[in-house]
């Protein structure tokens, strides 16, 4: 495959459906009873579900398909020669008039199809323009735009769209996708109270049909006026008769096992902020040293004389995860938030002059979060993050697997921001912690919410769900020291954490009243 061949691949997602694979889509959509009067493909590649979906449906008494690529335009002619219902004509899904044309399709609508597997961020550093126009259509704000939630796959906008066109309509959308897109879109569109009757994921091997490591999946969504469902079976195989779970929204949130959600809801709190993130630098060669035969060394293999008040033991994922040893260390060069790494020439200045040497390397760092910072600012740190005794875990890793973390040589240690911890003012503390958060019930409501398939499955956010104060109770762990660890989730780390407290158990909603 030539250079301008994969780049044109990644640009547009390229991964043309099998035949057998959308015959295999097609049959299990008509054996449920569907019977589209009209067939509409977006963007329908060399023909593969056109022809499939016209055997499969021979009511249909509307077909058509477009496709940006003229040559795969060409192929799906040759594809649906034999039937003169079947249309398929060259069209840019973001440039057509959608709505006109599906005011020309009969219900029921069947929309099917294969959109493309790509970001917007990997269309873009090819410095491609198979994209929509720019919005913030999810309103997000501050450093979650700016750190990349506002990410998004091509294929998600695709799909919000071919929503709002079948809104008020009779139809089914069936596509395929990534398993984490169909649950953004029906997320999406549960939030915004689409018409959905119902829904259905079906697990494909992506890596068989595609050669892509990605989980992947069959979404069908059937939309009919006055019908409110936000829940989705999920089944393992295009083949499998019975669901093997159910995810859904539950009081605006998205959950991953609806029985067992139900069962342990109560344990949810939102607003709650005791799980912090890591320490984020974005430039590893500067900020993280290792130390060789008593001296410090850089990324860049240089040697680092620096004041060790602002040098702390690392640990990432990895060494959370398989217990390790601290193998890095960190140069901090401001406490909190409110401090600025300016006043680092007066307290350790050869920290200073060293970061100054590599200014140039710095003032690269990516991310826009650092644009409007004092220079060699970082992010992901505060207080909590200097407590000799915490409870950490990574966000990479597909499993719940906490550690217990105390002092190294003397000094606290810090994590990266694949991380996340929680801080404890002793190891007592830190004991209790450990046992209420590894419980069972714990371990089932946290369960009950994540989605393993995701890029990152543990986030601060999934953390700080578990109201600690509520599972202390629930197990019979109500002391002093549940207590102090419960009254942290509500305050930023200090000691005055009893007003928070008093006032939470005076209201009403605390006790369910």
């Amino acid at each position: 495959m030539s250079t301008k061949q994969a780049s044109y691949k990644v640009e547009f997602g390229d991964f043309q459906t099998p035949p057998s694979l959308a015959r295999e889509v097609c049959s299990l959509l008509a054996h449920t009873d569907l019977s589209p009067s009209s067939v509409l493909e977006p963007t329908c590649g060399k023909g593969a579900f056109l022809d499939a979906a016209l055997q499969a449906f021979p009511g249909a008494t509307v077909v058509r398909g477009f496709d940006c690529n003229p040559d795969h335009v060409h192929v799906s002619l040759g594809a649906v020669a034999d039937h003169p219902d079947a249309r398929v004509e060259c069209g840019d899904f973001f440039k057509v008039n959608w709505d006109g044309v599906l005011s020309e399709l009969p219900d029921p609508i069947l929309v099917i199809g294969n959109p493309p597997w790509v970001t917007n961020a990997a269309v873009g550093s090819l410095g491609g323009a198979n994209l929509p126009q720019k919005a913030n259509i999810d309103g997000l704000r501050g450093i979650d735009a700016l750190t990349g939630r506002s990410n998004f796959d091509i294929s998600e906008w695709m799909l919000r769209e071919t929503m709002r066109w079948l809104e008020g309509r009779v139809g089914t959308m069936a596509v395929l996708c990534k398993t984490a897109v169909a649950r953004k879109v029906l997320s999406f569109s549960w939030a915004k109270r689409a018409q959905i009757e119902s829904a259905e994921v079906y697990r494909i091997n992506a890596i068989q049909e595609f050669g892509a490591s990605v989980d992947a999946c069959l979404l069908v969504v059937r939309l009919k006026p006055g019908s409110r469902s936000t829940e989705c079976d999920v089944y393992e195989t295009l083949r499998s008769t019975t669901p093997s779970s159910r995810f859904a929204m539950r009081e605006d949130r998205l959950v991953a096992d609806l029985d067992a959600y139900d069962r342990l809801s109560f344990l949810c709190c939102d607003g709650l902020i005791g799980w912090r993130s890591g320490v984020k630098h974005d430039c590893s060669r500067v900020f993280e040293l290792s130390r060789k035969q008593g001296t410090l060394i850089n990324g860049l293999g240089e040697h680092v004389s620096i004041e060790a008040d602002v040098v702390f033991p690392l640990l990432k994922s990895s060494d959370v995860v398989h217990g390790r040893e601290p193998r890095k260390l960190l140069l901090i060069p401001h406490r909190s938030m409110q401090e600025s790494p300016l006043d680092l020439e007066r307290r350790a200045p050869l920290a200073w002059k060293y970061l100054r040497s590599h200014s140039d390397i710095l003032s690269k760092r990516g991310s826009s979060i650092y644009e409007k910072r004092p220079p060699f600012s970082i992010f992901g740190v505060g207080p909590y993050s200097f407590t000799n005794w915490k409870v950490a875990i990574s966000g990479l890793y597909k499993e719940l697997r906490f550690s217990k973390i105390g002092p190294y040589a003397g000094r606290p240690i810090v994590f990266d921001d694949t991380c996340y911890l929680f801080p404890c003012d002793s190891e007592e503390e830190c004991d209790v912690l450990y046992e209420l958060i590894t419980s069972s019930a714990a371990t089932e409501f946290w369960l009950s919410l994540v989605f393993w398939d995701s890029k990152r499955p543990i986030t601060a956010k999934l953390l700080n769900l578990l109201d600690l104060d509520a599972l202390a109770k629930k197990l019979d762990r109500w002391t002093p020291i549940a207590r102090r660890l419960a009254e942290r989730q509500m305050i930023r780390y200090s000691d005055q954490g009893h007003q928070s407290m008093l006032f939470r158990e005076s209201s009403p909603k605390y006790h369910g009243t």
